[in-house]
């Protein structure tokens, strides 16, 4: 039986690495502590892995774990991962979790932290919530590092003739600050660097976030790295990290953040944490990296699990369409997981607001809203088959739900021929997560050794076609594109570009490109306005709607509860 690694006092009560290491298989002379309750692996660990792919009775099974379209309040898909990593421990089972890293933004924003919450989190909370082992501080730095040395490429002549207006390498940081979205810099005397618009995203809206996530080594991040594309000649030719010669440092303050951290969950279970992209412009994953050091220490019929941002037809699809891809790795089983109130969001009856409570009247009992929400859930079911992999029905269980409406939506997903188990890792931790793990543990054994999963579209696609599909799985009759954004894709294309993934920066809270479309919609097109080339990372992403990398502070922050006890020394107020 897997060992479970008390961890009961929280975040300062002690924990041995090496055995908590030793639980995802992983050998001593790989981990480095980083003081006494996280530690790094060392890259050298993949050269142990034996399997690549997942699943089947022989290997270690493949999990991610998703979500039906989430109201803005989210349906607790981290939590559940949580949850379900340590009910497969309670089960006797290895399980190794994999999960982003929270951004500091979130954390003082609206959001919160990104660690789980109750019976369902991850330890020590307030270094997964802040700086963990400074991994995103030296991307803000190489980040840049870059910007930098494009102002001081061009305060020095413009050797490459750069065109300043087609720029489109921002500066990042890891705060909510919507002052710094528009900005002007260069600004005071000739010797202050030329004057131009520029502007700042969050650091995990950086492309650098993305190419660390999807990084396989040192070589292959060197190598993403110079791909980088800033902008374009005033002849049209594109200009890359490699050109400015800027790569090789970047990769110097980037060599360290390559490897995965190691912490643990409220009851023990290891996690690997690394990397944070955004789930609307980027994958939403973690890194390639840690699920393939959890391969690599995974014992056959072991469990890795991972998750994918928002609902399945984004988080899912770029889990698919990209991670997958790179990494080789492919799930046999996907845990969509559903809450009540999301349902009678997608009934279209209730009006929420982030940041605000549910209306009350959404509290008292409504089996009808239930009903009329679930056709969502049966579109994510759909969409999770498409891309043949078996999906799992968790029901994320509320305090303030019903058992007329639990029984309602657990008859929906089995009248559709989902396993479904309810769950409550929250209040109950892995001790209620055991139906949840069971389900998973008979549907992998039924799934057996999984086949490539099927993506949404095909390399050789062209660029337009590709959207196109993308936008035939939402659920849109069609798609229109601004004559920029169209005029960018033809140039994508005659540069090379054109065999790249493509992502499509929309609203999670919809299959559609409108937030307050809920349900399945019906009767629209998806609006392309820009396209956006990540020659690094390796895709191009079409923007749809409104879209802010910089995000702003709520009337009232996180940051405002947020406090370090003078007689402990503990941080307070994290959540």
């Amino acid at each position: 039986m897997t060992q479970v690694i008390a961890a009961t006092g929280g975040s300062d009560a002690p924990i041995d690495l090496h055995a908590l290491a030793a639980s995802a298989g992983i050998a001593a002379e790989y981990v480095i502590p980083y003081g006494r309750d996280v530690a790094k692996i060392d890259l050298r660990a993949l050269e142990s892995s034996q399997h690549v792919s997942g699943g089947g009775a022989s290997s270690p099974h493949y999990v991610v774990v998703t979500a039906i379209t989430p109201t803005p309040f989210g349906e607790g898909k981290t939590t559940t991962a949580i949850g379900l990593a340590q009910g497969l421990t309670r089960l006797g089972q290895q399980a190794v979790l994999t999960l982003r890293q929270s951004a500091m933004g979130p954390t003082f924003g609206i959001k919160g932290g990104a660690g789980g919450s109750g019976g369902a989190r991850i330890l020590p909370a307030e270094r997964m919530n802040l700086h963990l082992t400074g991994d995103f501080h030296a991307i803000t730095a190489a980040h840049n590092l870059l910007s930098a040395m494009i102002d001081n490429h061009l305060h020095h002549g413009n050797e490459l003739d750069i065109d300043e207006r087609t720029i489109t390498w921002p500066r990042v940081l890891d705060v909510n600050d919507r002052a710094l979205r528009h900005i002007v810099t260069g600004l005071g005397a000739k010797i202050d660097g030329v004057t131009r618009q520029a502007s700042f995203d969050i650091t995990p809206a950086s492309e650098l976030m993305v190419i660390m996530s999807l990084a396989t080594d040192l070589a292959d991040l060197r190598r993403r790295l110079g791909r980088i594309v800033i902008g374009r000649s005033r002849g049209g030719e594109w200009i890359s990290a490699e050109d400015l010669k800027a790569a090789g440092a970047m990769c110097a303050v980037l060599r360290d953040a390559l490897e995965p951290n190691l912490l643990r969950t409220g009851e023990g279970t290891p996690v690997l944490v690394h990397t944070g992209p955004f789930g609307n412009i980027a994958t939403g994953c973690s890194s390639v990296i840690a699920d393939r050091v959890a391969a690599a220490g995974a014992r056959d019929g072991g469990y890795i699990l991972t998750e994918a941002g928002f609902g399945s037809d984004m988080g899912l699809e770029r889990f698919v369409d990209l991670k997958c891809a790179v990494s080789g790795m492919h799930p046999s089983i996907a845990v969509v997981v559903v809450t009540i109130r999301a349902l009678k969001a997608h009934s279209g009856r209730y009006r929420l607001v982030s940041g605000k409570d549910l209306p009350e009247e959404m509290l008292q009992e409504n089996v009808g809203d239930v009903r009329d929400g679930a056709a969502n859930l049966l579109k994510h079911l759909q969409i999770v088959r498409g891309f043949g992999i078996t999906p799992v029905v968790a029901v994320n269980v509320f305090p303030t739900d019903h058992d007329a409406e639990i029984e309602e939506v657990t008859r929906i997903a089995g009248d559709a021929g989902a396993r479904v188990a309810v769950c409550h890792p929250v209040t109950r931790g892995g001790k209620g997560c055991l139906d949840l793990a069971g389900a998973v543990v008979e549907a992998c054994q039924e799934a057996g050794e999984p086949a490539s999963s099927r993506p949404a579209y095909e390399p050789q696609d062209d660029l337009r076609t590709k959207i196109s599909k993308l936008a035939d799985l939402y659920g849109a009759d069609g798609v229109d594109y601004t004559p920029a954004a169209s005029r960018l894709l033809e140039a994508y294309e005659q540069a090379g570009f054109g065999h790249l993934p493509v992502i499509v920066a929309k609203t999670p809270l919809s299959l559609s490109a409108e937030p307050g479309r809920k349900g399945v919609p019906t009767g629209w097109r998806l609006p392309v306005r820009e396209v956006r080339l990540a020659a690094g990372a390796g895709y191009v992403y079409a923007i749809c709607g409104s879209l802010s990398t910089m995000p702003g502070l709520p009337s009232r922050p996180a940051a405002e509860r947020i406090d370090v006890d003078l007689d402990t020394g503990q941080i307070v107020g994290l959540r």
